[in-house]
C-alpha cells in the first residue's frame, strides 16, 4: 500500500502544470499553442519571457523533489516509485489530456531528492550539455542518462531501476526532438520553433 500512496501522491503533484498556470497568469495567453505545444519550461522560454520560464524551471523541479522527500517521510522505501510518478505526471497530466512537458526539470528534482550527489552529477551533466551545445533536449536527455549511471557510480544502487525507468520514458518523450536532431532541425535555446 505504501507503493500506491506514494505513486498516487507523485504523480498528483508532477501533474501540476505550471508552465500553463503561470504563462496564462503572466497574460502569456496558453503556452500549449506555441513551439511544442508543451508546458515545461524550455517551451515557456518561447513566449520571450525568461523570468516566467526560470518560474517554470523552479517549480517543476520543486515538484519532482517534494514528491520524492513526502514519500521518504510517509512511505520510507517507496521513494523511487514517487519520483517515476512525479515524471509521469508532469508529462501526461491528466487534467491536460495527458500532454504536458517532457519531464526534464522535474526529474532534477527527483534526483536530488532520492540522493543530493545524484542531484549535482545531473545538473552538472545538464548544464556542461547545455552551454556546450545550446539545445535543450540533448542536455535534458544526457542528463537524465547521467542520474542513472551517477547512482551506480555513487553507491546508490536501491535508485537505479527508478531513474532507469525515467530516463527511458524522457528519451521516449523526446522522440520528435530526436527525429529533428537526425535532420539537423533541432532549434537551439531562445530559438522559436
Amino acid at each position: 500500500m505504501d507503493w500506491l500512496f506514494a505513486v498516487v501522491a507523485g504523480y498528483l503533484l508532477g501533474s501540476i502544470p505550471f508552465g500553463l498556470l503561470l504563462t496564462r497568469a503572466a497574460g502569456l495567453g496558453d503556452v500549449r499553442d506555441i513551439g511544442s505545444g508543451a508546458t515545461g519550461a524550455t517551451n515557456v522560454l518561447r513566449t520571450g519571457n525568461k523570468s516566467v520560464a526560470a518560474a517554470t524551471l523552479i517549480l517543476d523541479l520543486l515538484k519532482g523533489l517534494g514528491a520524492v522527500l513526502l514519500a521518504k517521510f510517509l512511505w520510507p522505501g517507496a521513494e523511487g516509485a514517487a519520483g517515476v510518478a512525479a515524471v509521469v505526471g508532469h508529462c501526461c497530466p491528466v487534467w491536460l489530456g495527458f500532454k504536458g512537458g517532457k519531464g526534464v526539470a522535474t526529474n532534477a528534482g527527483v534526483s536530488f531528492g532520492l540522493a543530493w550527489p545524484i542531484g549535482v552529477a545531473y545538473a552538472v551533466v545538464w548544464l556542461l550539455v547545455l552551454a556546450l551545445g545550446r539545445i535543450s533536449s540533448v542536455a535534458g536527455m544526457a542528463a537524465v542518462v547521467g542520474a542513472a549511471v551517477a547512482s551506480a557510480l555513487l553507491g546508490y544502487g536501491e535508485y537505479i531501476w527508478a531513474l532507469a525507468v525515467i530516463a527511458v520514458f524522457i528519451i521516449w518523450m523526446h522522440r520528435s526532438n530526436i527525429g529533428r536532431l537526425m535532420r539537423g532541425k533541432e532549434p537551439r535555446v531562445g530559438a522559436s520553433k
